[in-house]
């Protein structure tokens, strides 16, 4: 089933993104470094921010099915570009942080650990973006 999103570049280099199923909106900006305001997310900016939710949903899918409570799960991601030869993400570093306090066994912090290694944003960047993963807690 495919999902559509209509993107309307609304001038100056920003665009509002509509979710077709659920009608909300984004906005993004171009960052300062590449002549826009900053103002917002920009459209690399949300693939970093892709990663990490994705990561933590599908993680919260193997938390569910194992009876583990992730909430309080924490992911930062930072983000590096490239401008050479052509202008795009080099490298994403992703923090996992899992809730001070949570007793996992090896074998379900191995699944949770997994689970945020396939998850389907991670396996659609292109193999020349490096994403450094750290797990903490």
């Amino acid at each position: 089933m495919a999902v559509e999103m209509e993107i309307v570049y609304e001038g100056d280099l920003r665009n509002s993104a509509r979710h077709g199923p659920s009608g909300q909106v984004i906005t993004t900006d171009a960052p300062v470094d590449n002549g826009g305001k900053g103002s917002a997310f920009s459209p690399t900016d949300l693939v970093g921010a892709a990663l990490g939710a994705c990561m933590l949903t599908i993680m919260g899918l193997v938390a569910r099915k194992n009876g583990i409570d992730l909430r309080g799960t924490r992911v930062r991601v930072s983000k590096e570009m490239v401008s050479a030869p052509v202008r795009r993400i080099q490298r994403l570093g992703v923090v996992l942080t899992l809730p001070p306090g949570l007793k996992l066994s090896p074998e379900n912090r191995e699944s949770l650990e997994n689970a945020a290694q396939i998850c389907p944003v991670k396996q659609s960047l292109h193999p020349d973006v490096v994403v450094d993963v750290v797990f903490e807690g």
